[in-house]
């Protein structure tokens, strides 16, 4: 599953008419739509406010918003699933220049736009990690917390204060063994780790 990196917006102009897309993170349809909603509320004297976006798999729409059927919301739509993104809305709101572009030429147009908006916010991989719990006496923690950062198995999360404190480390579930041993070695200790709980974390791509 692939994000953008950044909510950003890009303005092109073609045959004078502007383009400009905004591009947000979403995580439902009601927040897409919100999204959509005021957009349209701040560039409410544009010429057209065209949408679409991608939720997940069953949870996908577009709006050509008054330009002939298929020329926008639909070309708008499939440079979303091209990129295999998730979680992403798009509008593309429109000030007509006076120079009529036809179906091709607006299809085109607002193609380019969200593939430009996109190149903009960066895309980001959502990758499965799992959090683990090291716990550790609360007059070690910080000669332990220093060792932790000369590796690149996993990624230290903050630490959790209380009669022991609990340091928290980012990994996939299947680097558990390969860090419980360098943890062992480092700490000159057996080490093993509780895991306490999963959740997506964006890679930049």
């Amino acid at each position: 599953m692939q994000t953008i990196q950044k909510d950003c917006r890009t303005e092109i102009v073609i045959e004078k008419s502007r383009f400009i897309c905004t591009l947000k993170k979403v995580g439902s349809e009601t927040e897409a739509q919100e999204f959509i909603k005021s957009i349209k509320k701040e560039f409410w004297d544009a010429t057209h406010n065209c949408s679409a976006y991608i939720i997940n798999d069953m949870q996908q729409r577009s709006s050509d918003d008054g330009e002939p059927s298929g020329t926008a919301g639909v070309p708008m739509l499939e440079v979303l699933r091209k990129k295999s993104l998730t979680g992403v809305a798009a509008v593309v709101t429109r000030y007509f220049g006076g120079i009529k572009l036809g179906a091709g030429g607006l299809v085109r147009a607002y193609t380019n736009s969200v593939v430009h908006a996109i190149e903009e916010a960066g895309l980001a991989r959502r990758v499965e990690m799992a959090v683990f719990a090291l716990s550790a006496p609360p007059g070690e923690a910080g000669r332990i917390m220093n060792k932790l950062y000369n590796q690149n198995i996993f990624t230290v999360n903050g630490a959790q204060y209380g009669e022991r404190v609990q340091i928290l480390l980012y990994m996939k579930q299947e680097q558990q063994a390969e860090a419980e041993a360098w943890l062992t070695a480092a700490l000159n200790c057996p080490v093993m780790l509780e895991e306490v709980s999963t959740e997506f974390v964006e890679v930049p791509v």
